[in-house]
């Protein structure tokens, strides 16, 4: 989808907001808010509707502010706030709806205000509640996590539990390598998401990205994907002699 066009149906639903009883803002946030030089053809409409008190349930249970504007061919209640949905023309969205006194208990990154009601605060687009950013944790740490990760999931591994091999080598321990990269490659000057650390990975660290393809072999491969993270972490830490060992005797 053309950025420009996901850009209009935002414009499109603080139209529609503007015109509906008890609607007070629309904010747009992630890439259709204050990170629009992220905006591309792969983006979705990520977005907080803000309404008056007692209002929340009318825009939760029925949705003609945003069918007047586009058909609807697909939605879900993903949270008691809002919804994942697709227009039948493509667009994604992904929101959620709050009254006034909700914000004040949710971090969110600062979004980009679509549409305000006149008597709807100039500040509303800005979390009274900071999101908390990601805790920096210490090589040690993160090293520790890592190897030990390897070992019970290689033990997994050999006892037939593939799937929960799989979550400790190459979800758990890849985790952990994605907070060590901090310390081994700088950040490019990407900013990194506080709510989620493997986006714009590859953006931020391009020469470690490089390597991703060998710890995350899939399903059937978790003991080739434990000897490339275990190699990997070899190259740029300390790592314990006897751990090291004792995950490539699980290697076989």
């Amino acid at each position: 989808m053309k950025p420009e066009s996901l850009l209009k149906r935002l414009d499109e639903i603080g139209r529609s907001l503007a015109q509906s009883e008890g609607a007070l803002a629309l904010i747009g946030l992630g890439s259709v808010g204050e990170e629009l030089y992220r905006l591309d053809e792969y983006s979705d409409l990520d977005f907080f509707a803000i309404v008056e008190a007692g209002y929340k349930r009318r825009y939760i249970e029925n949705l003609d502010w945003l069918s007047r504007i586009a058909p609807i061919a697909y939605h879900f209640l993903n949270s008691p706030h809002g919804y994942k949905l697709l227009f039948a023309d493509g667009i994604f969205c992904e929101f959620a709806l709050f009254e006034p006194q909700e914000l004040t208990g949710i971090p969110f990154a600062p979004g980009r205000i679509i549409w305000r009601r006149d008597d709807a605060p100039e500040t509303i687009h800005l979390p009274a509640k900071q999101p908390l950013p990601a805790a920096r944790r210490d090589v040690e740490f993160l090293v520790g996590e890592a190897v030990t990760n390897l070992y019970v999931g290689m033990g997994r591994d050999k006892r037939g539990e593939k799937l929960s091999a799989m979550r400790f080598i190459q979800g758990y321990a890849v985790d952990r390598l994605l907070e060590l990269a901090e310390h081994i490659e700088p950040g490019q000057g990407v900013p990194r998401d506080i709510f989620a650390n493997e986006r714009r990975f590859e953006a931020r660290h391009p020469s470690i990205a490089g390597d991703l393809h060998s710890w995350l072999q899939g399903y059937t491969r978790n003991r080739e994907s434990a000897l490339a993270i275990l190699s990997f972490l070899e190259r740029h830490f300390d790592v314990n002699a006897t751990m090291a060992s004792a995950i490539r005797e699980l290697c076989g």
